[in-house]
């Protein structure tokens, strides 16, 4: 069961990597065109440069417009073994099929006004059930009069039967749940800052292990974070309400509630996790901080510009899980000042600068409240530097330069030849010590992470992998993780390459 949540969680990652670049479109587009930018700047106010904004707004809104589309084909092509892009293609038209089903059905007998909104959860049974399809039928051989339709040729086929029936399927039991999750989001909201709270303390706990990617979805594409009226639209999600908001020229006041899904995220990633990187490099014995600089304050810096907080988080996570539930404890509270602070900041992806300047000063403090997240974002970086502080010397965690182990363990490999390394050396040294290919079944990448499903665990030895420059490398049920930052999508496609897996 982790390693299908896992596989979920790493086919999430592909349509969500859509979002910064259409979340940068809109994000421009959207606060350099209304109007209170035109009066405070008049120099925007120029025919030729306002239709290029206009542009760049629609263009961003394209992407939001049709997420569920687009996770539909990302679940599809990221769940399938092989031949990819033909199940993106079965994708695509599967979700077609099952949303003009239900619209079809709604026409005939429903009452006039009625909507049904599957969001991400018809997304990932329509993706899920296309990538079934496909691993199961990809090569089927027809008899002699069909054999055209054999094969690859045979996947769009079955999948848009398939998604008529699950179309059929959700007219008739997806009301009631729509219902149950529309009081669901009611009852997070009667919770208030707390439930604000709950929600960053399990996101960030489930970032553990990599299952965050399940959760937050569920909130920022459906009922669970909200639904709204936007420009004479029923908008139902935490995200979706917000870029609605954000591509309504009309729109006025606060953003939607719903951003406090993100906007506690902000003083931990851009003020926390620097602090703590540099109580973690402060802590260090001094001979040894030369040397391991370089990882805390790329560390740091990754977190601050990008929101990305992995490459820090496994630096202390195995050798102190108790730190990471405090981590997670100071995140969840960042959620909760954020939201009786009214902060009302969305995001694209993450925490980081880029987003807090997208979606935070350049619509205003009117719309946004990003002035309070500085103030916040201070006393959140002396919390974060004297927690990690006083825990790391207190309790003696054995953090990267704390201890020579590392040094020992370059000692025990294989000198270097002097010649620098290729990305495929790099991959063939990885599947090597993953036990060849016969024990590897799958080889995927997330944001920062080597994921491989082995067959046998007992099989793969840590030490080359960690030699190559990965910050943590850690088991889970089915096989191990590897956290090499940006680098980990480069070397899943090189092993894949290499593998013969890469169709």
């Amino acid at each position: 069961m982790f390693k299908k949540f896992s596989q979920l969680g790493r086919a999430f990652m592909l349509p969500i990597a859509i979002l910064p670049a259409a979340g940068l479109l809109l994000g421009l587009g959207g606060a350099l065109t209304n109007k209170s930018a035109l009066l405070a700047y008049p120099f925007l106010d120029q025919t030729w440069l306002q239709t290029i904004l206009s542009v760049m707004s629609f263009a961003g809104n394209a992407v939001f417009a049709n997420i569920a589309l687009i996770f539909a084909i990302g679940i599809a092509v990221g769940l399938a073994e092989g031949d990819k892009g033909t199940a993106g293609l079965a994708g695509g038209v599967a979700f077609l099929v099952y949303t003009a089903t239900i619209s079809g059905l709604l026409e005939m007998f429903a009452a006039k006004g009625a909507t049904i909104d599957t969001g991400v959860v018809g997304s990932i049974v329509v993706g899920g059930t296309v990538a079934f399809l496909h691993n199961r039928y990809r090569k089927i051989e027809l008899p002699q009069f069909l054999g055209f339709f054999g094969g690859s040729r045979f996947i769009p086929i079955v999948s848009s039967f398939a998604a008529i029936a699950l179309g059929a399927f959700f007219y008739m039991i997806w009301p009631p749940i729509q219902d149950v999750l529309i009081m669901a989001g009611k009852e997070i909201a009667h919770m208030g800052s707390f439930g604000s709270f709950l929600y960053g303390f399990l996101l960030r706990l489930t970032g553990a292990v990599g299952l965050h990617h399940t959760i937050y979805p569920m909130f920022w594409y459906t009922s669970l974070g909200g639904t709204e009226v936007v420009a004479g639209h029923t908008i139902s999600g935490a995200q979706n309400i917000f870029f609605a908001q954000l591509a309504d020229p009309n729109h006025t006041g606060l953003f939607t509630y719903g951003t406090r899904f993100f906007a506690g995220r902000f003083a931990t990633m851009m003020f926390g996790i620097p602090a703590a990187c540099l109580a973690m490099y402060r802590a260090i014995p001094k001979a040894n901080r030369k040397k391991n600089g370089g990882l805390y304050f790329s560390g740091a810096l990754t977190s601050f510009l990008t929101g990305i907080t992995e490459p820090v988080e496994y630096t202390f996570l195995f050798v102190a899980p108790w730190l990471y539930v405090i981590h997670a404890f100071l995140d969840g509270c960042s959620f909760f000042v954020a939201d009786i602070l009214n902060i009302r900041i969305g995001n694209s992806f993450s925490g980081g600068l880029i987003d807090f300047l997208l979606f935070g000063v350049l619509q205003g403090e009117a719309k946004t409240n990003w002035l309070k997240v500085i103030p916040v974002g201070i006393v959140w970086a002396l919390v974060y530097y004297f927690v990690f502080s006083f825990a790391i010397r207190k309790f003696k965690v054995a953090i990267p330069g704390m201890e020579d182990d590392i040094v020992a363990d370059a000692a025990a490999m294989p000198k270097a030849t002097g010649k620098k390394s290729t990305l495929n050396d790099e991959a063939q040294i990885i599947i090597e010590a993953l036990g060849g290919d016969a024990n590897i079944e799958t080889v995927a990448a997330c944001a920062t992470r080597l994921r491989v499903a082995v067959t046998d665990g007992k099989l793969v030895d840590q030490a080359p992998i960690k030699q190559l420059g990965a910050t943590a490398v850690f088991e889970v049920n089915g096989g191990i993780q590897a956290v090499f930052g940006g680098k980990a999508d480069l070397l899943s496609q090189e092993i894949n390459q290499i593998l013969g897996r890469d169709d």
